[in-house]
């Protein structure tokens, strides 16, 4: 039974005080009555003895501390999840923003989610396509991996993030696919450009997305991702689908987190944050992984702009600690017209030797990944020397390195935001790149593969 409570002490900012409570949880839900008969709502942030320190949802205008009403539920936030989620688009507390009927639930699921035992959790593997050469070539994407997209303001992260969730997919006949999108703190005109990404090309039917503006509250910006996390598990471990989570954008997640911190008049950590960020961003990330005994997995891209381009900044920092390695885009590139501007160089996935090979991709995949990373660094440093000391001070092979890493950007890298390759063709791709240098200097490939693939795109 709700209790109800005409105790409010204090209102300040986005957080009210209510005394004399009784059996209040932590994280509990509340709603907050007006004299007018108008709801809002709240969840507990803090116990202190009989005294209860709430967050408003909503704004605080207009609370009568005197005849208002608070009304704690007896549970915590809670999402109502069922297969009919897919194709629809809902605000950051779950409610359906696309004009449909209300979601009627299998299930309501707590979106703290039930921690993952490390002991019960499978290894990362198996390919995912995403269609972009630059992370399916050499930053390989495997399902229950995690792997952020570093950016920084101005760079098309979201062009990129709306490429991925429209272009991503498992390799197998029997393989169930879903994406569950989740935008924090996002302009109205984004929000209609993800939408309507989706729509225009079908990919909504396989999409759930949740969706959080920048003028929405604080504490909304907060469950947003957790809410999508949940959608996320129920697809995976109860219907046993591959699902693709993409959070974008991290940032404007941690901003909210420092705000209400602020609000509580916590003691600051670096830069203003809190200092259990490192932990509430692993609460988030570690709900990705495969289970098990259980068909599905959660495979986790957050992205998320770097403030000063600093890729030191605690919000990279602490995501890099987390996750298995980084996507990171690059503005010189950007500059360059190179798009998506992916820097290759210091991109890493800590997982993609699990994920290609014969099988799986193609037997020739580890082998080029290596040459080509090891001729564009080269090609990139002889492009440096040249700047320095003239196109004359180079010797006739740093000219073809040169002439590789050039072609390397343009062909391999660029490809637009609406090309989706296969992992075949780029590798093909790659191929046709390398027939630039003499086979003499493909230390890294076998003999084998060179005379079937070196050849093949030599004479074709």
């Amino acid at each position: 039974m709700p209790r109800e409570y005409m105790t409010i002490r204090e209102v300040a900012g986005p957080l009210m005080m209510v005394s004399d409570v009784q059996n209040v949880k932590y994280d509990e839900l509340g709603e907050i009555e007006l004299p007018n008969g108008e709801t809002r709502r709240c969840r507990v942030l803090e116990i202190n003895g009989s005294n209860a320190l709430v967050q408003l949802f909503e704004n605080s205008a207009g609370i009568n501390l005197e005849h208002s009403k608070v009304r704690f539920l007896g549970r915590g936030m809670e999402l109502s999840v069922s297969s009919d989620m897919l194709s629809r688009v809902f605000d950051g507390l779950g409610r359906p923003i696309d004009k449909g009927p209300e979601i009627i639930p299998e299930k309501r699921l707590d979106i703290n989610g039930r921690p993952m035992n490390p002991a019960a959790r499978n290894y990362p593997q198996e390919f995912i396509q995403t269609g972009i050469s630059a992370i399916d070539g050499l930053n390989t994407l495997v399902r229950g991996q995690k792997l952020p997209i570093f950016s920084a303001s101005g760079l098309p992260h979201a062009q990129l993030a709306a490429q991925i969730a429209r272009q991503a997919a498992v390799r197998g006949d029997n393989e169930q696919f879903a994406v569950v999108f989740a935008a924090m703190g996002i302009t109205f005109e984004e929000s209609n450009y993800f939408i309507n990404s989706f729509r225009e090309t079908g990919a909504i039917d396989r999409t759930v997305m949740f969706i959080n503006l920048a003028n929405d509250p604080a504490v909304e910006r907060i469950a947003t991702p957790k809410m999508a996390l949940t959608a996320a598990e129920y697809l995976a471990f109860d219907l046993g689908m591959q699902v693709l989570v993409i959070m974008t954008d991290i940032t404007n997640y941690a901003d909210a987190l420092r705000e209400v911190s602020a609000a509580r008049k916590e003691v600051p950590g670096r830069r203003g944050y809190p200092g259990y960020m490192y932990t509430d961003l692993a609460t988030l990330y570690e709900r990705a992984g495969r289970l098990k005994g259980k068909d599905g997995s959660i495979t986790l891209i957050p992205i998320l702009s770097m403030p000063e381009d600093d890729k030191t900044h605690p919000i990279p920092d602490l995501t890099g600690y987390i996750t298995e390695g980084q996507i990171i885009l690059s503005r010189e590139l950007f500059r360059k017209g190179v798009m998506p501007p992916i820097d290759v160089l210091p991109s890493l996935s800590r997982l993609k030797d699990k994920g290609i090979g014969e099988g799986r991709t193609r037997k020739d995949h580890a082998a080029t990944m290596n040459q080509l990373f090891a001729a564009y660094a080269r090609g990139k440093d002889a492009k440096e020397l040249m700047v320095i000391l003239g196109e004359a001070a180079l010797t006739d092979i740093d000219k073809k390195y040169a002439e590789f890493a050039d072609k390397f950007e343009k062909e391999y890298v660029s490809q637009g935001f609406n090309a989706n390759r296969t992992i075949e063709q780029t590798l093909d791709i790659g191929w046709r790149l390398l027939t630039i240098l003499p086979r003499s200097e493909l230390k890294r490939i076998d003999d084998e593969l060179l005379d079937i693939y070196y050849d093949k795109a030599l004479n074709g």
